[in-house]
């Protein structure tokens, strides 16, 4: 893969750590920023758009487990957990708070940097492709040609309404975010409609349900996450 310009935030309290992952993944291409602590690796990681965080566990001021928490509510950029504690338990609570991988110290430098780059891979392939075209939008199993204001999931039509069709633009221009429901009535419906939140919750359903008519993966691009909203997945895969 071509990791030109590719940026990736190093988050460990040792220097000598930072210093050899910078050295390994700077002879990579990539460009590393780096600190040592919870709260600055927040700061940057919300400020910027990291295309991977390596980050520590243990770390003064936020752990590495609260750095990560508060990221995901965010931000869905990918984290790899780095620890010197191997037990399943920290594992576990790494993945629960949305880590992509976690690699255990002592560890091979050169495995962290082809970790690093099976996550990227993933990630890029995830991303919509970039056309000619700037109102197409191209993933797996979906394409919305914003121009002719048409929607094909697996290369056949799907019918929407004039607000489903905005509902699905709004959430596939915006993939891996979260929008809360009154956020979604805020922006996609404007100021025609004052009233439920669950009219977002029915053009969700219907959406899904003729998207599923051509693709079932499409229709579980539309995430519901819990207590906060709607999400576009760009990571969907299927699993059968």
């Amino acid at each position: 893969m071509n990791n030109d310009a590719m940026n990736i935030l190093v988050v460990d309290d040792e220097d000598r750590i930072r210093r050899l992952l910078k050295m390994y993944l700077e002879r990579e291409n990539f460009i590393i920023t780096e600190t040592g602590n919870g709260e600055d690796a927040l700061f940057l990681a919300l400020e910027n758009d990291y295309d991977l965080i390596l980050l520590d566990l243990m770390l003064p001021k936020l752990d590495g487990i609260e750095v990560a928490k508060q990221l995901r509510e965010k931000k869905e950029t990918p984290i790899m957990m780095l620890t010197a504690k191997g037990e399943e338990t920290n594992r576990v609570q790494g993945f629960e708070v949305g880590a992509d991988d976690y690699i255990v110290k002592p560890f091979s430098p050169r495995e962290v940097v082809l970790r690093v780059v099976a996550i990227l891979k993933r990630t890029q392939l995830a991303k919509p492709k970039k056309q000619e075209n700037p109102d197409l939008i191209i993933f797996p199993h979906l394409e919305i040609d914003n121009q002719a204001h048409r929607v094909l999931s697996d290369g056949k039509p799907v019918n929407l309404t004039p607000k489903e069709y905005d509902l699905l633009l709004y959430l596939a221009q915006a993939p891996d975010q979260i929008f809360g429901r009154e956020q979604l009535l805020r922006e996609v419906w404007k100021y025609e409609f004052f009233g439920d939140l669950r009219t977002v919750d029915t053009h969700v359903k219907r959406l899904r349900e003729k998207l599923a008519q051509q693709s079932e993966v499409a229709s579980k691009m539309i995430v519901t996450v819990w207590g906060l909203g709607y999400k576009f997945n760009s990571h969907y895969e299927n699993k059968e």
